[in-house]
């Protein structure tokens, strides 16, 4: 039985409240490097590879974007470049004329509402093509330093492990999550939860025995039990 918050309720359980806090400060042991895995330097350039990360990894996004960065550089180039040149900058990351088609329309869009400047407002960031709350939540978080909740798939797969709600929904899950950490946190618990999720608690194995969390976990044992088999499943850098 999920212990999740009744989501209209403006006051979660006490008790759900401080497991939360108490997860939020062991990944912050475990994952004191916990940041943003997106190779940017400006606004613009984390948008664009954020959209890029969509069914797709960081690692596969920051091989593509040295080059795409340096050859679109402003709003403008994006909203006048050439659907096929993009394409080509961008195929390796997967659903290359999708994306391609998306990052066409950031840039007219951004030029034509926004002076061909990135907005700081999560409504005006979702109106963008191609642009949903995970993604605007990231660029605000990251960019521009307003607390912001990023739920991918790691991050809701975990939340429900951990029976801090039992929701599918990433809004409802935002909602509910944001209810129980201090908005301060936002941002730094989405870094902490995402590298946990591709790090340790896996999808199809997660590496329970050599789980931090495993104390708090109500999904303890679902994976490898064992420390030593654990620990190798592990993908933290290796001496």
């Amino acid at each position: 039985m999920v212990a999740a918050m009744d989501q209209d309720s403006p006051r979660p359980p006490l008790a759900l409240v401080r497991r939360a806090r108490k997860i939020y400060r062991v990944l912050g042991e475990v994952h004191p490097d916990a940041h943003c895995e997106l190779d940017f330097t400006t606004p613009l350039e984390l948008l664009i590879a954020t959209v890029l990360s969509a069914q797709s990894t960081d690692r596969q996004v920051n091989v593509v974007t040295p080059a795409l960065f340096a050859a679109f550089p402003t709003a403008v180039d994006y909203a006048q470049a050439d659907l096929a040149d993009l394409e080509e900058y961008i195929r390796p990351s997967g659903f290359h004329r999708q994306k391609a088609r998306s990052l066409r329309g950031i840039g007219q869009a951004l030029v034509e509402r926004h002076g061909g400047v990135v907005p700081q407002i999560l409504d005006d960031l979702v109106r963008l093509p191609g642009v949903g709350r995970k993604t605007a939540n990231v660029v605000l978080g990251d960019a521009f330093g307003v607390p912001g909740i990023t739920v991918d798939t790691h991050f809701g797969r975990l939340v429900r492990r951990w029976e801090l709600t039992d929701s599918e929904d990433p809004v409802a899950v935002e909602k509910v999550i944001g209810a129980l950490v201090e908005r301060k946190n936002w941002t730094e618990l989405s870094h902490r939860v995402i590298f946990h999720g591709r790090r340790v608690c896996f999808a199809r194995k997660p590496a329970c025995g050599a789980c931090a969390l495993a104390p708090l976990c109500p999904s303890y044992g679902l994976g490898e039990t064992d420390a030593a088999k654990a620990a190798g499943l592990t993908k933290f850098p290796r001496a």
